[in-house]
């Protein structure tokens, strides 16, 4: 018997002895279990990418949403500061005007004040100028009553 019969007839106990120790079937069952393994970390990696893909939709729907939010927020400090400047334009425009008017209301007093102060002095260099003629042409008794006449005239179409 040669080499190679015993050869074959160990390959042949060999195979009977891993066929009874059911050696294939725990072969087979530990490659299932490693496929399902696989699989199962296929799957959870695709569910992962999913909900990766679904945060980042969100994230980007929420940066958009705080970029309009922020140009919301810039256009209505834009809103209101122009609305603040016309505002003080008009206050001052109308502090202007009210400082004019009192300006010119202090001016015309002015003038009204100036203008009967002039009169009041014509009046009075008017009297004095009467009773110096009168004094000269007049006796003293007559003339303190036509005096008293006059200025009483005077006094009262003047005020």
């Amino acid at each position: 018997m040669d080499a190679t019969f015993w050869a074959l007839v160990g390959l042949v106990i060999f195979l009977a002895i891993m066929a009874y120790l059911k050696v294939p079937g725990m072969i087979n069952g530990s490659l299932d279990k490693r496929a399902d393994r696989i699989r199962n970390e296929i799957e959870e990696a695709r569910r992962l990418r999913e909900e990766a893909q679904q945060l980042l939709a969100e994230y980007q729907r929420k940066r958009q949403e705080a970029e309009q939010e922020a140009q919301d927020m810039v256009s209505a400090a834009k809103r209101e500061a122009k609305q603040i400047v016309a505002e003080a334009k008009e206050k001052t425009e109308e502090y202007v005007a009210r400082r004019t008017a009192l300006a010119e209301q202090k001016i015309a007093q002015a003038e009204r004040d100036a203008v009967n102060e002039v009169r009041s002095l014509a009046v009075d260099v008017a009297v004095a100028a009467a009773g110096n003629i009168l004094a000269d042409k007049v006796d003293g008794a007559k003339s303190a009553e036509l005096f008293k006449d006059a200025l009483g005239q005077v006094k009262t179409k003047l005020n």
